[in-house]
């Protein structure tokens, strides 16, 4: 009930407004508004009306293509970029070093003595094809099983329509202890066409010299053949400009599938140890040694050792900035125990990072030559984005769809972790193997020839493969706070020549407690690692537009086209909720007169008076009762009875249909 007389009350109040319909509400409107152009339209002539109507009309449509663009560039959620620099004691970055060469030679010779007799011959026979000219070692059986399973292949482009596939062993080894045909251990798809790997016939003769050949005449390459299983005719060919790199690739891969087999713990004791590679460090005035430094296993280049991690104690601060205030480290890289076909590069792998982040030193990472004193000067550029939606960044990876592999190190969040765990899970996925490179989740192994025969081939397409990556790019997120390190290197030979002899002898004494020189220059560096300055850059992210700049925008572009403010939209509030209520009322009439219509359709004449409709149900002696019904002798006698008023007087009569003398009949 109580909302029933609302809603009367609210039509009462109604009823009261500006008027009944849309034109009377459109010119009330108009003359009453604050904002310029309506009231011409109304109170002007005729010409005038219709320009002040056509320019009303003009400058609304412009204000609202404004707003829309406006609205548009607000909700785009742009950014600035400000610079500004600040001093203060920074905390001194994680630095990270590592031996080019992941593994000691005399440590891993006996797990890659096959391989490397395999490359060596296969070397020979590509730079000295004729029997009299090689030199090759057959006295022992080669394992060509090994060679097989990854090999390479020299393909002939002098007919580039066709080009032919040469296997580098196809030919017969002649040695007294393996009389074997190596063709025939060969796969029936060696002599394929580049284009698509159709069997082409048998290939007898011997690969060409490369090494005796001109570039005019040099239409040889060579390549890795990868196939999806051995013997199988889905294979692809990673074609090289030259021999070195798909030598350094093919002996790559081949060594991942050993090494993967090989025990986390083994493959540490066969890496370079702390005490053997750190010879001298200090910080600051403060003397370290290899203690202060946190030992991790990297894939890529087996034992690398981290100072100031910050994962069992505070990072340490920089007091001052200059060389005599920051890190200095002598390592021994131990070049003569490098493996000769894996490590191409001599030095040490070094990078600069955030406290608890993990080194990805193939990204980041620098080297140092070996022989030289390499002073690195460090300026702090620190990133601070903005979050959504003004940036797809994230805090601390909790709403990365991509599981971090490299949380097991409980490291901090980082794209380059997230990419790299994107990749392994569609290796596992994809390949139903891990890579030899990367962390792997539980209940995984890593790839290996003997296990999983086409892993190269899987990895290969996978790592080419566009879609995946891209994948991975749209899942990963950049971190919204960073630190990044820019680095001013310069490099000196040390130790000089008139120091050498003096530097040596004692340098070899205090690792080998010797008074023989058993360091050179082929295996001494030497770091400098200091801030530069203490000056400091924040690169901050911030709205390009706020509300307070919208708003402004809009009541501009308003006020500016047609002199409106905010209480000329309240009076167009206003008369929209007038129009509504003028729509109610017209729809609650319309029922109305509907409903009238139906009740008409009961009466097709003209309705009984009031006096007509009482005399058919009152009065009973003027409704003699049907005399059939009861006897003759029972009937009853007439009762009398008093006739009803008429009451066609009271009815409601037009002026002019009562006549002049109407009023004397009434007397």
């Amino acid at each position: 009930m109580n909302l029933r007389r609302y809603f009367i009350r609210a039509l009462h109040r109604l009823q009261k407004g500006p008027g009944y319909t849309y034109k009377e509400l459109l010119v009330w409107y108009c003359d009453n508004t604050n904002t310029h152009g309506p009231k011409r339209i109304i109170k002007e002539g005729p010409k005038k009306k219709l320009i002040w109507f056509f320019l009303t009309l003009l400058f609304a449509s412009l204000v609202f293509w404004q707003w829309g663009i406006l609205i548009n560039t607000y909700l785009s959620y742009n950014v600035t970029s400000s610079l500004s620099i600040g001093f203060k004691t920074m905390k001194f970055p994680a630095v990270t070093v590592c031996n080019a060469n992941p593994f000691k030679y005399s440590e891993v010779k006996h797990l890659l003595k096959e391989l490397d007799r395999l490359i060596e011959v296969a070397l020979e026979r590509i730079l000295q094809p004729t029997p009299g000219n090689s030199s090759e070692n057959t006295s022992l059986p080669l394992d060509l099983g090994l060679w097989h399973q990854i090999p390479l292949v020299l393909i002939d482009e002098h007919n580039k329509d066709n080009p032919i596939i040469l296997d580098i062993f196809e030919t017969s080894q002649t040695s007294a202890g393996n009389q074997t045909s190596a063709g025939d251990q060969t796969s029936a798809d060696n002599q394929t066409s580049a284009d698509d790997q159709t069997s082409v016939g048998n290939q007898t003769a011997a690969p060409p010299a490369l090494a005796n050949t001109t570039s005019e005449e040099k239409k040889y390459k060579l390549a890795v053949k990868l196939c999806s299983h051995q013997g199988s005719n889905n294979c692809t060919y990673r074609n090289f400009t030259s021999a070195a790199q798909a030598v350094t690739e093919w002996y790559i891969l081949q060594s991942t599938s050993i090494l993967s087999k090989v025990p986390l713990q083994e493959r540490i004791r066969m890496g370079y140890q702390a005490e053997d590679m750190i010879l001298a460090c200090l910080y600051g005035a403060e003397p370290c040694n290899y203690k202060n430094f946190t030992q991790i296993y990297h894939p890529d280049h087996g034992n690398c050792y981290i100072f100031n991690w910050g994962m069992d104690e505070e990072a340490l601060n920089s007091s001052n900035p200059g060389a005599e205030f920051g890190l200095k480290l002598i390592l021994d890289i131990s070049q003569q125990d490098y493996i000769p076909y894996l490590s191409s590069a001599a030095g040490a792998r070094l990078m600069l990072h955030q406290q608890k982040s993990f080194p990805f030193l193939k990204d980041q990472g620098i080297y140092a030559m070996a022989g030289t004193e390499t002073s690195i000067g460090v300026l702090v550029d620190e990133l601070e984005r903005m979050g959504y939606p003004y940036s797809d960044c994230t805090m601390n990876g909790s709403d990365v769809p991509v599981k971090n592999l490299y949380s097991q190190y409980n490291t901090s969040y980082s794209i380059q972790a997230c990419l790299r765990s994107c990749f392994q899970n569609h290796m596992i996925e994809i390949c139903g193997c891990g890579h030899y490179m990367f962390p792997l989740p539980e209940g995984v192994n890593y790839c290996n020839n003997e296990d999983n025969p086409g892993w190269a081939y899987c990895y290969s397409s996978l790592r080419s493969s566009i879609r995946h990556r891209q994948i991975c790019i749209d899942s990963c997120k950049e971190t919204c706070n960073d630190t990044q390190y820019k680095m001013t290197i310069s490099m000196a030979d040390w130790p000089s020549e008139a120091s050498e002899d003096w530097i040596f002898h004692i340098l070899s004494y205090e690792r080998d407690m010797s008074t023989n020189v058993t360091l050179d220059r082929n295996g001494i560096i030497k770091l400098n690692i200091y801030f530069q300055e203490y000056n400091y850059r924040t690169i901050s992210e911030s709205a390009a537009t706020t509300i307070v700049w919208l708003l402004s925008s809009l009541g501009g572009q308003f006020g500016f086209w047609m002199g409106g403010s905010v209480l000329c939209l309240i009076e167009f509030g206003e008369i929209i909720i007038d129009s509504l209520w003028i729509t109610v009322i017209n729809v609650i009439s319309w029922c109305k007169g509907l409903k009238q219509k139906r009740a008409q359709a009961r009466y097709p004449d003209t309705p009984p008076t009031v006096s007509e409709l009482v005399e058919a149900h009152t009065n009973l002696g003027f409704q003699p009762e049907d005399t059939g019904t009861l006897p003759r002798d029972e009937a009853l006698p007439p009762e009398p009875g008093t006739p009803p008023p008429n009451y066609d007087s009271l009815r409601v009569q037009p002026l002019d249909v009562l006549g002049p003398d109407s009023d004397t009949e009434t007397e």
